[in-house]
């Protein structure tokens, strides 16, 4: 016949550590403290010249200001994906050619890989000069904003 008992966790209300003791020593990997490279040494030097060499201490490099808000797109895939750019309002057809507003379609740079085969005239903060100069060799214009 089985014992009818409380739970356990019903027993260690208000207890704060639940029967583990320290709070550290339940934390589900052993008793050392973190996950992945933690203890590396800093410190005490055990593991830091097996470190060394992976960049795992401090920051590299810098990232200047503005780069990240760059949103680049090539004229082949403007080319391939022309029904979507209408769907979504940034591209309207008119006497032959494509009007694109690319601020429109979330990018701010034109890049030039691929060939253009229809005419179109493109809105962009920014392009490159290979981008502006296929643009032109299809018949259509680049307009800086």
């Amino acid at each position: 016949m089985t014992a009818n008992r409380r739970k356990k966790s019903s027993r260690h209300r208000g207890s704060h550590t639940h029967g583990w003791g320290s709070m550290k020593k339940h934390r589900g990997a052993g008793h050392h403290g973190g996950a992945g490279m933690a203890g590396t040494g800093k410190r005490a030097d055990s593991k830091k010249p097996s470190v060394w060499k992976l960049d795992y201490f401090g920051r590299r490099g810098f990232s200047p200001p503005g780069a990240r808000d760059v949103r680049a797109v090539n004229i082949s895939y403007i080319e391939e994906h022309l029904p979507f750019f209408v769907g979504k309002g940034a591209a309207v057809e008119e006497s032959g050619k494509y009007l694109i507003d690319l601020g429109k379609a979330g990018y701010s740079k034109l890049l030039g890989k691929g060939r253009l085969r229809s005419k179109m005239v493109i809105k962009v903060k920014s392009a490159s000069r290979s981008a502006v100069e296929s643009v032109k060799e299809s018949g259509g214009e680049v307009q800086l904003v």
